[in-house]
């Protein structure tokens, strides 16, 4: 199909970009990478009046070290994160998750905030996210201000920004040394969304899980923290059956849902079972 017309403008500046956006209403559509949003403008499934392209916003770009944390542009695309040596190094769960986003062609042009801002509950990114406390910066008529990932994500394809807000930025904090990470999800197609997803910071020290740190992509109509299980591994011994015993709960107090891929309840079967092999790998057990 054919996208019904729209303008199309091509800000430079942030401040350009939210003066756009607020011009157009609330009919405006913030375009990124254009790997979400282009096919849903073909598909009639959103009918902007203006389309705002921020892809050549400088200060949107790019990876900096801000010292106990890294800063990275929500226009930054997924290559350009995954390869990053500061996001190697100090949230390489980041860069995990990031290589298993969908097939070069796209991470070359999608961006982390495109994914983020968009809040698909199939998304990978937004569990890490949220795995990791991440921060995410916004800029509006009124300002900036930070939204922490635990109240950025609300429902189905929906985040607390308002209709005049742009994502700018996320923050991610550097746990340091100890730490290991793992990101494993199980899908149809080697290229298609993830059915269930686990991201996983794990924490030993003297034999023992001191912490962790478990996000779930595809349990609830927005990413959620395996809070029960974080509870359970923390100073449980670094064994197969702690881990296992542990990752049992995985499923409490998620919300999953049948579709044309997958029954609730398999779901729940999936994120014990892969809660137990991200957590094992992450641990290094």
């Amino acid at each position: 199909m054919i996208p019904i017309a729209f303008d199309y403008v091509r800000p430079t500046t942030i401040p350009e970009a939210v003066a756009a956006l607020v011009a157009s209403g609330e009919d405006g559509k913030i375009l990124a990478g254009g790997q979400s949003l282009m096919p849903v403008l073909r598909l009639r499934m959103a009918a902007p009046s203006v389309v705002i392209d921020c892809s050549e916003i400088a200060d949107l770009q790019g990876v900096r070290d801000d010292g106990n944390s890294i800063v990275i542009g929500a226009g930054t695309t997924h290559h350009d994160v995954m390869n990053s040596p500061i996001v190697k190094e100090h949230s390489p769960l980041l860069a995990m998750a990031t290589a298993t986003v969908a097939d070069p062609a796209i991470r070359h042009r999608g961006t982390l905030g495109g994914a983020l801002a968009h809040a698909d509950p199939a998304g990978d990114l937004p569990a890490v996210a949220l795995a990791l406390d991440g921060v995410l910066s916004v800029t509006g008529p009124n300002g900036s201000r930070d939204i922490a990932a635990a109240d950025f994500f609300t429902d189905y394809f929906t985040t607390s920004m308002a209709e005049d807000e742009i994502l700018v930025s996320v923050t991610l904090p550097k746990l340091g040394a100890g730490w290991g990470y793992h990101y494993e999800k199980f899908q149809r197609t080697a290229q298609g969304w993830a059915i269930v997803g686990v991201a996983a910071a794990v924490h030993r020290s003297n034999g023992n899980i001191t912490a962790a740190r478990i996000g779930l992509t595809n349990m609830a109509p927005s990413p959620v923290r395996a809070s029960s299980v974080e509870t359970a591994l923390s100073g449980a011994d670094a064994t197969v059956k702690a881990v296992g015993d542990a990752a049992a709960s995985a499923a409490d107090g998620t919300r999953a849902t049948s579709d044309l891929h997958a029954a609730a309840d398999y779901r729940e079967h999936l994120a014990r079972v892969i809660t137990k092999r991200a957590v094992l790998t992450a641990g290094g057990i």
